[in-house]
């Protein structure tokens, strides 16, 4: 006996609407009884935390969600849960005998569509479910599909599919596969089970309308001021005894220089004036929203500005562009938060001139943008995302190395003390300073742009729905001696409850507008479900699997939970 799921034409991963197909092939040595063949396409977002040792109660929501050391917490969220009966036919009349399967190959074909919102947190789908059992007869071990209940003793927030993940063994993963049981009635007979793995990446929110607004992240460099230097002196011998400096420009030396009582023929010389340290503002800038795209370039904008009226250059020396993941995982009452860093690009050792001794003030200077521009994004990053125990978001941070003076010196070997240049000065060291720029709140998008005619559907479906009809009695009713008119409709005075029902959302799962103070929507607000009437409708490959990015959301997707086990 051997039981295989063969995919029809499959990706390299699936996102939301995508049509999941194939068979199931039984492959047969002897006859067999078989009561039903079912299929089940699931998802889950699973975490397990310890609890610390000085803190034991902490986060126990039940006896039953501890293991037996009473150290762990488990929580374990079926995001997507399908199920297909592909044999015998769903409307096919009960039977009280099993079907007797003969010896050879037999086809199951199946077919699921992957829904745009995750499944748990709808409590009427769950609780329908309900750990409903199949009976296989007297003897038989019967088939028993997910018990739903268990889903309501969790909180719960309806959002889009989140991609596949791991990364973090022993603690949180989502993963997403296919299910087949085989259902044997009889004495002392097990179930025949397999699965398979399955990739998949969401595809991304509509975008918003591009402008020219940017976001930034900007700082000024200021470089500390030099100490003074004496101005050239050279050497002479005056006497046996002693010596003393003049001045090595002809015509300053007089023709019988005296010695002063601290040896310097004229008083001591004055110092040279001090250098005006130079300050320069390094801005960072992205498209606003800030939002990057899987498997795509930085959008990214370097400027110098000049703020004061020094006789210096300034080089940038140094760049380094890191993509920082926060990931938090939630078990109950306990929360994690674990980091992950990508280091874009790193380039040291550049001498890029940011501005000049003879710029004026305010002059602005882009850094070319050849040196990110052709990088992509690592197919390791997923896109930013929210489901019920975890949850992902980025920031972005720039770190940048400043010179003031020419960072070849360095190169020319004038470390050593006392070393000069060709015209017997001492040659400057140029100061360098390393800053970075920070942009604490980035989207990552998938990359898996809405279908056009769904966007329209959705906009369209929003405006139905916006809009509050007005009651009967508040339309104003043409008099039949008055020709009706467009243009002739009579002014009413303001009523209040109108005012009020404008101010308040026409329907629940459509809100309004943001509060005053509110930068985004609360943490479980669910998004409209007009999306999922509209997408049950749409038919055909939504994103074609030839401009879909790479993506590595599991280096394995078949290999073994890394999870702790629930005893």
């Amino acid at each position: 006996m051997s039981i295989r799921i063969i995919l029809d034409n499959p990706p390299e991963f699936y996102t939301n609407l995508d049509v999941i197909s194939g068979q199931v092939l039984l492959t047969l040595d002897r006859p067999e009884h078989v009561g039903l063949i079912v299929v089940k396409l699931e998802g889950e977002s699973r975490t397990a935390l310890a609890i610390a040792p000085d803190r034991p109660g902490l986060g126990i929501a039940s006896a039953r969600d501890r293991t037996s050391s009473g150290d762990t917490l488990h929580e374990n969220h079926k995001i997507l849960y399908k199920v297909g009966q592909v044999f015998p036919d769903e409307n096919a009349p009960a039977m009280a005998s099993p079907y007797i399967l003969n010896q050879g190959q037999h086809r199951f074909p199946f077919q699921f569509k992957f829904p745009f919102n995750n499944s748990c947190g709808n409590a009427e789908a769950m609780a329908k479910i309900g750990g409903l059992v199949t009976p296989g007869g007297i003897f038989g071990p019967g088939f028993r599909v997910m018990d739903g209940t268990k889903q309501l003793m969790y909180a719960h927030v309806t959002k889009t599919l989140p991609p596949s993940f791991t990364g973090f063994p022993g603690e949180a993963e989502i993963r997403y596969y296919l299910k087949v049981t085989i259902q044997r009635p009889g004495i002392f007979k097990e179930n025949w089970r397999y699965q398979t793995g399955l990739k998949f990446l969401p595809i991304e929110p509509p975008r918003p309308p591009k402008t020219n607004q940017e976001a930034y992240a900007r700082r000024p460099f200021a470089f500390q001021p030099r100490s003074p230097r004496p101005g050239p002196y050279s050497k002479k011998r005056s006497s046996f005894f002693g010596r003393y400096l003049v001045p090595s420009t002809p015509g300053d030396a007089s023709p019988n220089p005296q010695p002063s009582a601290d040896g310097w023929p004229n008083g001591p010389p004055s110092p040279a004036a001090p250098d005006i340290p130079p300050s320069v503002e390094m801005s960072a800038r992205l498209p606003h929203p800030a939002i990057l795209t899987c498997n795509r370039p930085i959008p990214l904008r370097l400027i110098a500005k000049k703020l004061v009226a020094a006789h210096a250059h300034v080089y940038l020396i140094a760049l380094q562009i890191d993509l920082v993941a926060k990931t938090t995982v939630r078990c109950h009452n306990l929360v994690n938060t674990e980091m992950n860093r990508w280091v874009i690009m790193s380039r040291q050792g550049l001498s890029l001139l940011l501005s000049r001794s003879e710029d004026p003030v305010g002059t602005e200077f882009v850094v070319p943008d050849d040196l990110w521009s052709q990088i992509h994004l690592p197919n390791t990053v997923m896109p930013s995302f929210i489901t019920c125990n975890l949850s992902r978001d980025y920031h972005l941070e720039i770190k940048l190395g400043l010179a003031w003076g020419n960072p070849s010196a360095r190169a020319q070997g004038t470390s050593l003390l006392g070393q000069r240049s060709k015209h017997n000065d001492p040659i400057e060291h140029p100061q360098e300073l390393h800053l970075p720029l920070h942009f604490s709140k980035i989207e990552v998008y998938s990359g898996l742009a809405p279908p056009p005619a769904l966007v329209e559907a959705m906009r369209q479906g929003r405006g139905r729905t916006s809009r509050p009809a007005k009651p009967a009695q508040q339309q104003p009713l043409a008099s039949p001696s008055q020709p009706s008119h467009p243009t002739q409709t009579p002014n009413l005075p303001p009523r209040p409850a109108q005012q009020q029902s404008q101010q308040q959302p026409a329907d629940a799962l459509y809100p309004s507008q943001l509060q005053p103070g509110q930068d985004h929507p609360p943490y479980d607000d669910a998004p409209p479900t007009y999306e999922e009437a509209m997408a049950e409708e749409m038919t055909g490959p939504i994103i074609p699997p030839t401009t879909r990015p790479a993506y590595s959301g599991l280096t394995n997707e078949n290999e073994p939970s890394t999870l702790p086990e629930k005893n």
